[in-house]
Order: structure tokens, then C-alpha cells, then sequence
């Protein structure tokens, strides 16, 4: 079967790759370096040839509300408009536990490309996740003397273990909103970013920010856990941090 991958080069987007080809299916990347774009269409129809599956992990790197729509808004129509007319038999979509909880102006455009996926013509899945194990790692790539990190309590996942159960979706029957997919423990992201830098040998203090307002509230009180016991990953954040630094898990 050949499985197309919206995103196929990103960070969740190459393991979805390998997932796909790990099941024994032929993955097609839809990226510019592929000669498509999603957010305008271009290249999309032939990329879509001979394609039954879509596994959409399209991501764009913004906070800004209007931008993050506009990017999931036009992708999402235009994966759809070219999938109903590819006969595509299943539209499957990453997205993220308590988007439609908490107001961040990047969770504005997964509310819009879950919206558009729900109206479309395709079957689909919409399989919402928690935060990765390598939100913590972002953190700490950006510069600066201090470390910002925020205060949240999630249920860290491993993203190859969200890329197995994309494509075991994928294979499948369409489900409207699949079972949320989260790591196996609650932790608080601040203490994630503190122990990923003790165990790399890091010195910067991390200071641990509460987002203002209601969205603040709502990341440090649990709203991006996910509300029902459904299916867990298995690796521990401890665990990856340990295979991440060679052993080392800075606990």
C-alpha cells in the first residue's frame, strides 16, 4: 500500500516515514523538498497518484494565532480537496490533547485543521497526543543565559511510539477521533527541562514560567492531560532521557 506522509521531513514526519516502511508500505513524502507544497497546492495532484492513505504530521514553527492558522487552515484544504479527488480512503491527523482547552494561539490552528477535516469529503482519524519527550530538549536549544521553562504538567510521549500508532490508524478503518495517545506518567514540564540539562552536564539556571492568565492556569493545572485512560506509550521519560545522554537520566 502507498501511504503519504504530509510533513514527511519533520521531526515527527521522518519517523512516520519509517514507520510506514517499517510495516512493509511504500511512504510518499509530501514536502517542498518533494516538489509539494501544502499550503498551496502545488504539486499535489501527482503526488497523490496511486496514493490510498494520508497520514498528516504537517507542522509549522509559530505562536503567533493568525499564522498558525492560516498554515493548518490552507494545508487542510488543500490535502483534502486533492485527496477526495485522489479517491484517498483515509485522512489520518497528529494533533494534541487539550487543544480545545487551553488558548494558545498554535492550538488555534489545530482547532482549524481538525474542524476542516471533520467537514471534509475523506474519511478520516484525528489522533490527538501529548507533549514528546523532545519538548523538554527545545527548551533547551534556545540561548540566552537562563533557561525558560514552562509550567505544565503533561503526560510526555515517545513521538516513535506516536508514529507506530499513526500508521497502525492508518491501516485501519477511519474513526473520527481515535483514542487519545499519551506517555505512560504525569510529569511537570519545568522538572523535565532541569533533569535533561543535569544529565547533558548543563549549568544554566532553568526557571520554571507560568504562561499569564487563563492559559497559564490551564497548562499548570492539567489541561493538556488527557481525560480518559487510553492507550499509553511505554517509554518513561527517564528512560529516553537516559538513551538521549548514554545512560545518564539525571533523575
Amino acid at each position: 500500500m502507498r501511504i503519504a506522509v504530509a510533513g514527511g521531513t519533520g521531526w515527527a514526519g521522518k519517523l512516520v516515514v519509517a514507520a510506514v516502511s517499517a510495516a512493509g508500505h511504500e511512504p510518499r513524502v509530501l514536502s517542498r523538498s518533494a516538489g509539494v507544497d501544502l499550503t498551496t497546492g502545488r504539486g499535489l495532484t501527482a503526488a497523490l497518484d496511486g496514493v490510498s492513505r494520508v497520514i498528516d504530521a504537517s507542522n509549522v514553527t509559530t505562536t503567533n494565532r493568525s499564522k498558525s492558522v492560516a498554515f493548518f487552515g490552507a494545508a487542510a484544504e488543500h490535502l483534502l480537496r486533492a485527496g477526495e479527488a485522489a479517491g484517498i480512503g483515509h485522512h489520518v491527523v497528529l494533533s494534541i490533547v487539550g487543544i480545545d482547552r487551553v488558548g494558545l494561539g498554535y492550538y488555534a490552528g489545530k482547532r482549524r485543521q481538525e474542524e476542516l477535516v471533520r467537514g471534509g469529503g475523506v474519511p478520516y482519524t484525528i489522533l490527538r497526543t501529548t507533549q514528546f519527550h523532545e519538548f523538554a530538549a527545545q527548551m533547551l536549544a534556545l540561548g540566552g543565559p537562563l533557561v525558560l521553562a514552562p509550567r505544565m504538567r503533561c503526560r510526555p510521549v515517545a513521538v516513535r511510539e506516536v508514529a507506530d500508532e499513526l500508521v497502525r490508524l492508518a491501516l485501519g478503518d477511519p474513526l473520527g477521533y481515535a483514542p487519545e495517545f499519551a506517555g505512560p506518567e504525569v510529569r511537570e514540564m519545568s522538572a523535565m527541562v532541569r533533569q535533561l540539562q543535569r544529565a547533558r552536564g548543563g549549568r544554566r539556571p532553568v526557571l520554571p514560567v507560568r504562561a499569564p492568565g487563563a492559559v497559564g492556569r490551564a497548562m499548570a493545572g492539567g489541561a493538556l492531560l488527557p481525560r480518559e485512560e487510553n492507550p499509553r506509550g511505554t517509554e518513561t521519560f527517564d528512560a529516553w532521557v537516559a538513551a538521549e545522554t548514554g545512560g545518564r537520566h539525571g533523575g
